[in-house]
């Protein structure tokens, strides 16, 4: 027996439906009204003053600037130094993204593992992660220092001599990455064992049922899962190590021989607060921004084309 609603009582559902729909989004507006306007205030607004002062010749210590129009890009992509930072900036990317996610990755499978004492390793594994990368900096100054470090030390034992890490440009990037690379293992690694605690472990054992062997089960199975994580991680990790500073400002200062461990990042710092020249940091930051921009839009783009063909 149906049971109909009278008119009256269908207006009242439809008002009541409204003020729902009202309340739900004053309550939307009212928790992202905060973030939004933090984010316009601290985020877009000095991306957009230094989109201006990109175009402005101004020492730091001036009260006044001067409009200069394209003149800081151009020396920017003429001067003679910038093909080197910008390749000390791709070298290091690279190695830090790849080695962090690599090593990340091999050392949550490993600590995914029922071994003993395994919840010690893998806090001590995360704990260089929330240390402050100047500290670490110092630290690893004695580690590879050529006269009395670990490392000389290490090395002196087999009859070889410890590298110049302080003279030598290429010496100095590799001990910069590695302590880098160091310092955020922790944070690939905690996000790849998370993501292995959550796998179907049903398609694994059917594979080892199957025959297939561990290397097949990895290459196939369990790789194919991690692919989510492994865009996540891809876009983090290169956005962190493309900004990385106290690591180097620590170590090297950008040296040895001038801008031997120079990035992008680092170069905006010593071309506005040693050399005084703001317009000209802020041109490298912009650069710098909208490389970051379209690395991350095709790795987003690339991700969601690989999620729609699943």
């Amino acid at each position: 027996m149906s049971t109909l609603i009278s008119e009256p009582e269908v207006d009242k559902l439809r008002k009541r439906a409204k003020r729902s729909r009202r309340t739900e989004w004053w309550l939307a507006a009212a928790l992202l009204a905060p973030n939004l306007l933090l984010l316009a205030i601290f985020t877009y607004r000095p991306l957009l003053d230094n989109f201006r002062l990109s175009f402005f010749n101004w020492n730091i210590s001036s009260p006044t600037s001067t409009f200069i129009g394209f003149d800081n890009y151009v020396e920017f992509f003429t001067r003679s130094d910038t093909l080197q930072v910008v390749l000390n900036t791709v070298i290091f990317t690279a190695c830090a993204v790849i080695g962090s996610m690599v090593l990340g990755l091999l050392l949550a499978m490993l600590l995914d593992q029922k071994l003993f004492g395994r919840n010690f390793v893998r806090s001590m594994v995360f704990a260089p992660f929330v240390i402050s990368g100047a500290a670490i900096g110092v630290a690893f100054q004695f580690v590879f220092d050529p006269n009395f470090g670990l490392v000389q030390d290490l090395l002196g034992r087999i009859g070889v001599d410890s590298p110049q890490f302080y003279q030598n440009p290429n010496w100095a990037l590799f001990m910069v990455t590695f302590t880098f690379v160091w310092k955020n293992l922790g944070y690939s690694f905690v996000i790849y064992l998370a993501a292995l605690q959550g796998l179907n472990k049903d398609l694994s054992e059917a594979a080892a049922v199957d025959g297939a062997s561990a290397w097949t089960r990895f290459w196939k199975v369990t790789l194919p899962q991690l692919r989510p994580t492994t865009f996540f991680l891809s876009i983090t990790v290169t956005l962190n190590s493309v900004q990385v500073f106290d690591i180097i400002h620590t170590m090297t200062r950008g040296g040895p021989l001038g801008n031997g461990t120079t990035t992008l990042v680092y170069q905006v710092y010593t071309e506005t607060f040693t050399n005084y020249r703001a317009g000209y940091g802020a041109t490298i930051a912009t650069i710098l921004f909208l490389l970051l921009l379209i690395i991350t839009v095709i790795q987003v783009r690339y991700m969601d084309k690989e999620n729609k063909q699943k």
